[in-house]
């Protein structure tokens, strides 16, 4: 549905930390399904771990944020000059580790709004089974000047 480059007009984030390659479904004011293709020449790998490549827990929160974060915009007025920023998570669940040739598969469901801040749910998966879970915040705020 939406492929990176699209996906770089929408949000800030670049490389190192743009966490999805693709949005596959957007379900405006509900949900977001996006694909993040865990390869080898990940910039985390080189220390965690050598010899046994697993993807850092906090980095698979942070793409189900950024995919989270497509609600978000889908929801909001002047989405252009606003930015999501992640504030909070819990209950969060991690249940096997994502090594690299992945395919992370990552679904957020919103939860609630009120004022600027937005909860969700996410999952995330590979091969259709659960690697993470979480409940999670973030805030819109306007979007920082160009420096």
């Amino acid at each position: 549905m939406m492929n990176i480059e699209e996906i770089k007009k929408w949000i800030p984030h670049r490389y190192p930390f743009l966490m999805i390659d693709r949005i596959l479904e957007l379900e405006a004011g509900k949900k977001c399904r996006a694909l993040k293709n865990v390869t080898g020449n990940e910039f985390f790998f080189q220390g965690h771990f050598p010899g046994n490549p697993i993807m850092p827990g906090v980095l698979i929160v942070e793409a189900m944020a950024q995919t989270a974060g497509f609600i978000s915009y889908t929801m909001e007025k002047d989405p252009e000059n606003k930015v999501q920023l992640f504030v909070g998570f819990e209950k969060v669940r991690f249940k096997k580790p994502v090594v690299p040739g992945d395919q992370l598969i990552l679904d957020t469901e919103f939860v609630s709004h009120k004022m600027s801040l937005w909860v969700y749910r996410g999952s995330a998966t590979v091969d259709g089974s659960i690697v993470a879970r979480a409940e999670f915040r973030l805030a819109t705020v306007e979007k920082f000047p160009s420096s």
